[in-house]
């Protein structure tokens, strides 16, 4: 056998190889990562379910002395028989089995010193919630759905639990491809890996350049290579800001202290099915603008909205606010936005109202990275739930129909993926209008044509009404 990748230490090696498995390098960095929570996109193919029960008992061995309890989880106890029956194998090699069930539905693995391994399905939320587990292996994750997830979550909280979740994406959207996101480049104490099919040199041993990767790369379409074999998320058709990033734009920024400007960008909503949006930006002496805090509520009135702004820590710093420009002085059978800002808290609401296209146009430039330093000229913290929701990076927070669904801001298209409409669809866009608002307060528009070196600017006029912010 050719000896384990360096990464893994002395002590995982002689474990591993104890049992005969022997990780190839993608596995050996899922195996090691020091995470509390790893989530895994497999390609068909790429051992992604033997590697949870891996995951696992490396777990098991870390902690030490001591019986534990731990889940297997899946939509239905079928979906953790490979995870089972891999366990059931591996501690029966090793001499620590005690007794296990034959069957699965439920089915219980129980070791020498006490600990116990308990399969679960995702059907009966009475099972999620009994016990507090040590670890839980999500099995075929993505067939989970996201109250399922946040379940697992929270049991993990008690012991300060792990989650590993291991699945392989059907599509782009859903939870599971927005946490992949979100935790590409680390997020917290979470970490997000893709597994390629290519990677299980076993079956495929020239790997990305094996002829039959090759063959099914070359009769197969991108997104369909990416997503099945690639672990890899394609993005949607139809979005309106296809530059966003996860991995570049979402970033752990903070509030930079009292003695910093703050901008505070505002997108007013009231019904039960839209939202109000506030963001809140500072500039660094570098140029970039850092979200780093978001109000994204449904059913408050600017009253509450504004309550909610002002027990920030951030509420310390020189201001300046930036609305939608209809809602400064608009009345709705109460004070206008800006009367209320202005009565509550002396601050006067700014804002342009213009075109939408080079209002997208000014957003699509500050998401651009700079070609020298690679840094893009916006970044948003990952608290801000909300715009990030609109921009595809995570489900839609606010309860609702739409709750634990990709809802991005996109344009209207057809069957083949064509844009029939000249403007986007006037949803899931209120995070990205009020950051749209106050970029254009503070750099001005956007443009979306140029001749000559010249640039030319949207104007406003009677027959655009239907195409303005």
């Amino acid at each position: 056998m050719t000896p384990l990748p360096e990464v893994m230490p002395p002590y995982a090696a002689f474990l591993f190889s104890k049992m005969g498995f022997e990780p190839h390098a993608e596995q050996a960095r899922i195996l090691m990562s020091p995470k509390r929570f790893v989530l895994v996109a497999g390609g068909d193919r790429s051992g992604k379910s033997i590697l949870g029960a891996k995951y696992l008992e490396k777990r098991y061995f870390e902690a030490g002395e001591g019986k534990r309890l731990y889940w297997l989880v899946a939509v239905d106890y079928e979906k953790t028989r490979v995870e089972f029956e891999t366990l059931l194998q591996d501690f029966a090699k090793m001499g620590l089995l005690k007794r296990a069930t034959k069957r699965l539905d439920p089915g219980q693995i129980e070791l020498l010193d006490g600990t116990k391994i308990k399969t679960k399905s995702a059907k009966d939320p009475q099972a999620l919630v009994m016990e507090a587990p040590d670890g839980i292996v999500a099995c075929e994750a993505t067939l989970l759905d996201l109250e399922s997830y946040k379940r697992l979550d929270v049991r993990t909280a008690e012991k300060r639990g792990w989650l590993y979740l291991s699945g392989s994406f059907e599509s782009a959207l859903g939870w599971y491809a927005s946490l992949w996101k979100s935790w590409a480049q680390g997020y917290g104490d979470a970490q997000s890996f893709s597994l390629p099919t290519w990677s299980n040199l076993h079956l495929f041993p020239g790997g990305r350049q094996d002829p039959e990767i090759l063959r099914m790369e070359r009769e197969s379409s991108e997104e369909w290579f990416l997503q099945r074999l690639g672990g890899v998320p394609s993005p949607p058709k139809g979005l309106v800001l296809p530059e966003f990033r996860p991995d570049l734009h979402i970033r752990p920024v903070e509030w930079l202290g009292e003695s910093e400007v703050v901008y505070i960008w505002e997108d007013p909503g009231y019904g039960t099915t839209s939202a109000h949006a506030v963001e809140v930006a500072q500039i660094t002496k570098e140029g970039q603008v850092q979200v780093f805090w978001e109000s994204y509520t449904q059913g408050l009135i600017t009253s509450e909205v504004i309550e909610i702004c002002r027990q920030q820590p951030w509420w310390k710093s020189p201001k300046v606010l930036i609305t939608d420009p209809q809602y400064v002085t608009q009345h709705h059978s109460m004070p206008s936005v800006g009367e209320c800002w202005l009565k509550l808290t002396g601050l006067v609401a700014g804002g342009e109202r213009g075109h939408i296209l080079p209002g997208i146009e000014r957003m699509k430039g500050f998401l651009k990275p700079n070609p020298l330093t690679q840094a893009p000229g916006i970044v948003f913290s990952p608290r801000c739930h909300g715009i990030l929701s609109e921009l595809g990076a995570e489900p839609h927070p606010l309860k609702g129909p739409r709750f634990g669904q990709v809802c991005v801001y996109h344009w209207k298209i057809d069957q083949d993926g064509n844009t029939v409409n000249e403007v986007p669809e006037d949803e899931y866009n209120h995070g990205i209008k009020a950051v749209t608002y106050g970029l254009v307060a503070r750099y001005g528009w956007g443009h979306t044509e140029q001749e000559e070196g010249q640039v030319t600017y949207y104007r406003r006029s009677q027959e655009e009404k239907a195409l303005v912010w």
